[in-house]
């Protein structure tokens, strides 16, 4: 049973940052690559990162340069360092996985193999 368990999430104010963490069991991180997703109140699915197990890292360029994805494999383990949040930040994080290599040309935009139960991120200005 793939499971994932996320946390970090809150409240913040413009400017702020915030760690994203997700501890994943079920899967294996040489045949599937992680990332994340988010929700926005009134929106679609935006995929935000994704990293391979090899280190591949691909970012949305709406948050390039202030968003970092990383992964301690040992561990199962992936974050997300956010930086500089804006009011536009402001939405459910959604850690997933999927067989579609992460690279630096792109993920899956809108639909993944599997993802976890979310966790809320507010930005207040």
């Amino acid at each position: 049973e793939v499971e994932f368990v996320e946390s970090g999430g809150g409240l913040v104010q413009v400017g702020g940052s915030l760690r994203l963490s997700c501890k994943f069991s079920g899967l294996s991180f040489e045949e599937y690559s992680m990332g994340w997703f988010r929700q926005g109140p009134g929106t679609g699915r935006q995929m935000v990162s994704c990293i391979s197990s090899d280190g591949n890292t691909h970012y949305a360029d709406s948050v390039k340069g202030r968003f970092t994805i990383s992964s301690y494999n040992a561990e199962n383990t992936v974050y997300l360092q956010m930086n500089s949040l804006k009011p536009d930040d402001t939405a459910v994080y959604y850690c997933a996985a999927d067989r579609y290599y992460c690279s630096a040309y792109g993920w899956p935009k809108y639909d993944y193999d599997y993802w976890g139960q979310g966790t809320q991120v507010t930005v207040s200005s």
